[in-house]
This record gives C-alpha cells, sequence and structure tokens, in this order.
C-alpha cells in the first residue's frame, strides 16, 4: 500500500514529471514516507543523515535557529513544497529545525546521498530541481529584504496578502478573503520579524478598524484591497 501512495506522490509532483514509470518506481525504492502529527518536530539540520523532504499534506515552519537561541521562522512549507538539505552541501549549515503546523501531515523523504546519485543519473530531473530550488531561495531573499527595508504594520500587511494570495478562499462579490488560520500569533510575529506583543496589537488594530476578523481557526480579511 505504502508502495502504491509513494507512487502517485511522486508521480504527481511536478518536479518528477519528466520521469518515466519505470524511474519512479526506482525512486520509490529509495522514498521514504511518513506522517507526523501538529508540534512534531520532523527535522533538526544537525542531523547526521542529511535528507531532503517532500510535504504532500499539511503545513510545516522551518525555525532558524541563531548563536544566542532567538527563533525565526524562516519559511511556511505548504503542499508540494521541499525542505531540508536543498542545497545538497552539509557544511556551514545554518541551525534548522522544522515542526508540523497542521493537525496531521504526510511526508515522503530521500537520503540527501541517493538523491544526488538520481541527479547525477537523470540530467533532465537535475534541471528541474535546479530551477526549483533557485525559485525557493529567490523567495525566501526577497522576504528577508522586505523584513529590512519596512516596518513591522507594512510586514504584516504584506504577509497577509501573500498568506491570502496562496492559501485564501476568495469572495469576488466583496473582496473578501478567507485563510484557514494554523499559525499562533507568536509564529506571525516571527515571521515578521517583531514581538508577540507588537503583533497582538497590529492585530488587534486591524479588527477595531474593521481590516479582518481573527481567531484560533481562521482570519476572514474583509476587503484585500485595504491592506
Amino acid at each position: 500500500m505504502y508502495e502504491d501512495l509513494k507512487y502517485w506522490y511522486l508521480r504527481d509532483h511536478k518536479l518528477f514529471r519528466t520521469l518515466s514509470f519505470s524511474q519512479i518506481r526506482q525512486l520509490c525504492i529509495i522514498t521514504g514516507f511518513k506522517t507526523a502529527s501538529k508540534g512534531e518536530i520532523i527535522y533538526f539540520s544537525s542531523s547526521d543523515v542529511p535528507r531532503i523532504f517532500l510535504l504532500k499534506k499539511g503545513n510545516i515552519k522551518i525555525v532558524a535557529v541563531d548563536e544566542d537561541g532567538n527563533e525565526t521562522i524562516k519559511d511556511i512549507i505548504q503542499k508540494g513544497d521541499l525542505f531540508g538539505e536543498l542545497t545538497l552541501e552539509t557544511d556551514e549549515k545554518v541551525e534548522e529545525y522544522a515542526k508540523v503546523l497542521s493537525d496531521d501531515v504526510s511526508i515522503c523523504s530521500f537520503l540527501m546521498s541517493d538523491f544526488e546519485d538520481l541527479l547525477l543519473k537523470n540530467p533532465t530531473l537535475a534541471l528541474s530541481y535546479t530551477k526549483f530550488v533557485g525559485l525557493k531561495m529567490k523567495r525566501i531573499k526577497n522576504s528577508y529584504s522586505n523584513l529590512i527595508s519596512k516596518d513591522a504594520k507594512t510586514r504584516l500587511y504584506q504577509f497577509l496578502k501573500d498568506w491570502a494570495a496562496s492559501e485564501g478562499v476568495h469572495n469576488s462579490d466583496d473582496n473578501s478573503v478567507k485563510i484557514l488560520n494554523y499559525l499562533t500569533q507568536n509564529d506571525i510575529a516571527q515571521i515578521i520579524c517583531t514581538s508577540r506583543q507588537t503583533a497582538t496589537q497590529l492585530l488587534n488594530e486591524m479588527e477595531a478598524n474593521q481590516i479582518l476578523i481573527y481567531n484560533r481557526k481562521e482570519i476572514l480579511i474583509q476587503d484585500i484591497t485595504k491592506l
């Protein structure tokens, strides 16, 4: 059963669409598959056995830890995204870990060494992977640029707009957007690099100004054009 699940998970992913049936089956042999629950940590960058992960269901946060132990959410991983040792390099790692945000997730993973061998044998896949990772790194770089150049309020508004664009359910009649909320206020604060108190204050102001309605289960942006 797991072999069939792994096959269809990989077959449906855009990164592996250039592979043949037999190549996908071969990939299944080196692929691990697991499920995890909310709050579970599934990856440490300091692991002795480097892996690359593919998220098939749910949401995960990547948390970077600096030398003083301060934590910042580096990225939110969504369905179909990759995380782990994406650069295929193990030197000079940034300390980070991955933690499950949603009620449950499904993950495929590869040993980095096995994945490197696969790329060497499949130049087309190697090119697709390079583009995939390049776009991801560009997005993260742009996110950091926004953190440096904008104030906390602007960063929060931009984050909510990006979140609404990627996962929100839009209502064209009134420009409202509903987002399934799997982030705590502390998570949001870490994403926009501010204190929890500031994030809470900004969200309360937005509610008072009827820009959004916030609770633990969902966020309703009442008019996306006001962000």
